[in-house]
């Protein structure tokens, strides 16, 4: 599956636990941990852990292989590793704070 197949599979299974903020990175010219970042946020540590639970069941079912899971026991910021698509779900506060899209500014904004 493509990049972007699977950065839009990401952002719609996100979508779909009413995730915020959502936004879709082209960070291929960047560097070259991945062609796509996903990023976005829940109002909790509850509603972030269902946010990223949802993404990988349905990435599971679409037979895309996660790499590394990385805090989704605390629930305050979950990063899921496609390979190609890293998505980052945050709690809201965490996401303020660490602001990765101004990080990646230069990045075209996609999906």
């Amino acid at each position: 599956m493509q990049p972007k197949a699977i950065a839009q599979l990401v952002r719609d299974a996100a979508a779909d636990k009413k995730a915020e903020g959502l936004v879709v990175l082209d960070v291929a010219k960047q560097t070259s941990l991945a062609h796509y970042f996903v990023i976005t946020h829940g109002n909790s540590d509850r509603h972030v852990r269902a946010i990223a639970e949802n993404i990988i069941d349905v990435m599971k079912e679409k037979k895309v292989r996660l790499w590394h899971v990385e805090g989704l026991p605390s629930g305050h910021w979950v990063l899921l590793d496609f390979g190609a698509v890293i998505a980052h779900v945050f709690y809201r506060e965490i996401r303020e704070f660490y602001n990765l899209e101004r990080l990646w500014d230069d990045a075209v904004t996609h999906l």
